[in-house]
């Protein structure tokens, strides 16, 4: 199994790949080739080229949520391929795919724009994908099963309090802004010979509510956590029992990145000796 982040936040400094606020990461397992996530924009190809790496044959694309910094570059991968593959969504997700952001003094995601809600969704609809070679599936089940070691995770229960919704991201219903739960986010396990390996896109849910709602619907160990996880927002006390949680179940390898914050990351950093900063360009191998 192989996994490469084709674009994130961050990049090693010698590095001549681009970096952009979002996430694309390419799986490869089971001869399958699968696209978590397409970033911000057409970058994340560009960089796949630059590495080599072939997107003509992908068989899956999983879209997190949807958010632009996760969905942004599907379009100009569609039009350039055009490839014959399957996209994975959750049954809500163009339901809930309206979503803005509140501009306030509480936002710490504020911007100097005048506007009071800053729309940060998607740019194509179903009949979009309708014209394209690409099938679309929409998930409703807990675990649904991909192929002989892959599972997408969804409808997560959320019973750790201190993870708690951002009241500033917000999902436009009949022309009224509610805040976003999130109700379509999705992530991606990998069995392992170690455990279930999982990727995540941003966490909305907690990253908690989402480890542990996957650990007790499957009873499976998780080995190791790639991805989003949002702390970014988070204040030292809740980071600091994230920090407790992967501690208890021993998780092995952590690899967080685009959201996590850079307070989070130092934290984490000093709190185990195996994380890394999953950036631009990491190459895992299992």
């Amino acid at each position: 199994m192989k996994i490469t982040t084709l674009i994130e936040n961050t990049k090693e400094k010698d590095s001549n790949l681009i970096n952009e606020h979002g996430l694309s990461i390419l799986i490869e397992v089971d001869n399958k080739k699968i696209l978590f996530d397409t970033g911000a924009s057409a970058s994340f190809i560009n960089n796949a080229k630059d590495l080599n790496i072939s997107l003509k044959d992908i068989d899956h694309i999983l879209l997190s949520h949807g958010h632009y910094d996760h969905c942004g570059g599907l379009r100009n991968f569609l039009d350039e391929y055009n490839p014959d593959c399957t996209l994975h969504l959750h049954k809500d997700f163009f339901k809930v795919c309206d979503k803005s952001y509140l501009n306030d003094e509480n936002n710490v995601f504020s911007n100097d724009t005048c506007e009071k809600y800053r729309y940060i969704g998607i740019d194509f609809d179903e009949n979009y994908i309708g014209s394209k070679n690409a099938e679309i599936s929409l998930i409703k089940e807990d675990i649904y099963k991909l192929s002989h070691s892959l599972y997408v995770f969804s409808n997560f229960e959320k019973s750790i309090d201190y993870e708690k919704r951002n009241e500033n991201m917000k999902i436009k219903i009949h022309e009224k802004y509610v805040t976003d739960n999130f109700t379509e986010e999705i992530a991606l396990g990998i069995d392992t010979p170690k455990g279930l390996l999982i990727i995540v896109g941003c966490s909305h849910v907690g990253i908690l509510n989402t480890l542990s709602t996957i650990e007790k619907r499957t009873g499976k160990k998780i080995y190791g956590v790639i991805g989003g996880t949002h702390l970014v927002e988070a204040q030292e006390d809740r980071i600091l029992k994230t920090i407790d949680y992967i501690k208890e179940k021993n998780i092995d390898l952590i690899g967080f990145s685009h959201c996590t914050g850079e307070k989070a990351v130092e934290m984490f950093k000093k709190a185990f000796h195996n994380f890394f900063i999953n950036s631009t360009g990491t190459i895992i191998e299992v």
